[in-house]
């Protein structure tokens, strides 16, 4: 299972959310999350921009950073891919293929969503996956 990092910002700025429901199943241990230095580093780096530091403390966002760091599974040589017509998004798709992930949560519809797929792995929602395992709250 991989998720893009809107939805990683999401589950942070807002608790109640689906996101935010998704991350606790995760840390409850329900499926395995995978993680990337390259996302990584995107989180660490949207977190700073001044729109999202306005809602979220600098101490927030570098505990989840540090807790993917320490119990997401790492994936690393990822392939050079471009399917997504946002190139940003490629990585993620290489994320995807590199770790055999089943699943990829996003919330980007105009890109990664139109895909709908990427070899094995469906593109879905928060909202269709947490239907698909029996846990939309």
């Amino acid at each position: 299972m991989f998720v893009d990092t809107n939805v990683l910002i999401r589950a942070l700025l807002i608790q109640a959310s689906l996101p935010a429901r998704f991350i606790e199943l995760w840390r409850e241990g329900k499926f395995d999350l995978l993680i990337s230095a390259e996302q990584l580093d995107e989180l660490m780096r949207v977190t700073r921009y001044p729109r999202i530091r306005e809602r979220m403390t600098p101490a927030l966002a570098g505990r989840m950073i540090n807790e993917l760091r320490d119990l997401a599974i790492p994936v690393s040589d990822l392939p050079v891919l471009t399917f997504s017509a946002d190139p940003h998004d490629n990585y993620l798709l290489a994320m995807a293929q590199a770790g055999d992930a089943a699943f990829l949560l996003t919330g980007d519809k105009r890109d990664l969503l139109a895909l709908k797929q990427h070899g094995l792995t469906r593109i879905v929602t928060v909202r269709e996956f947490l239907t698909h395992i029996g846990r939309l709250p």
